[in-house]
């Protein structure tokens, strides 16, 4: 039976997307693990009755998934967008 690798428990994680809004999060995320990319997502929420409106998400991914995570983002985020507009 071949081994299968183990994860290295204490393996760097890189943020590669930050946002205010939840939805948008959720949207990146699951366009990430459909590439079969593992996301982590925290919630970067302040006291509310200290900062109220302050706060967001942050997904992270493994550091060696980091590189085509964010050309997957970038080509998400330029898909709308003719390729004079998004060369500049």
């Amino acid at each position: 039976m071949p081994e299968t690798p183990k994860e290295e428990p204490n393996e760097a994680l890189v943020e590669i997307f930050a946002t205010d809004q939840e939805s948008e999060a959720m949207v990146v995320q699951s366009l990430l693990e459909s590439a079969e990319i593992e996301v982590l997502k925290f919630n970067l929420d302040a006291p509310q009755d200290i900062l109220p409106g302050v706060g967001g998400v942050s997904l992270q991914v493994r550091e060696d998934q980091a590189a085509d995570a964010r050309a997957i983002l970038a080509e998400y985020q330029n898909k709308g967008l003719t390729e004079a507009e998004a060369q500049g």
